[in-house]
């Protein structure tokens, strides 16, 4: 499965931005997908998943209320919709799909992805 992210930018502290990731595999049903992000200097951390299956989705706490992921799956694509951003929310954001878990389990694979997408940077400015 090869992953692509884009809809990364800059934006004002208070704005929102939508990632989107298109998958070129299909997903199936214990397949999740989700975010993960990467500040400068800091080590990749989980922004949000989403279960294939089902839909269920699971969020760092750090995001909660104010990320929304989703999916459509007549397109493949996954969805990070970030409002109330913050300038701690920049980093580098990849999605990344990993096989036979749920969106919950996904959050605690550090790197143990099976694939992963190229970043799309998002800058929130002060």
């Amino acid at each position: 499965v090869q992953l692509q992210a884009y809809g990364g930018g800059l934006v004002q502290a208070g704005g929102s931005l939508t990632l989107s990731c298109v998958a070129s595999g299909r997903a199936y049903i214990s397949t999740s997908r989700g975010w993960f992000r990467q500040a400068a200097g800091k080590e990749r951390e989980f922004v949000a998943a989403i279960t294939w299956g089902g839909g269920r989705t699971y969020y760092a706490d750090s995001v909660k209320g104010r990320f929304t992921i989703s999916k459509d799956s007549a397109k493949n694509t996954i969805y990070l919709q970030m409002n109330s951003l913050k300038p701690e929310d920049t980093a580098v954001y990849y999605c990344g799909e990993k096989r036979g878990y749920n969106a919950a389990a996904m959050s605690m694979m550090g790197k143990n992805i099976d694939s992963w997408g190229q970043g799309t940077l998002v800058t929130v400015s002060s």
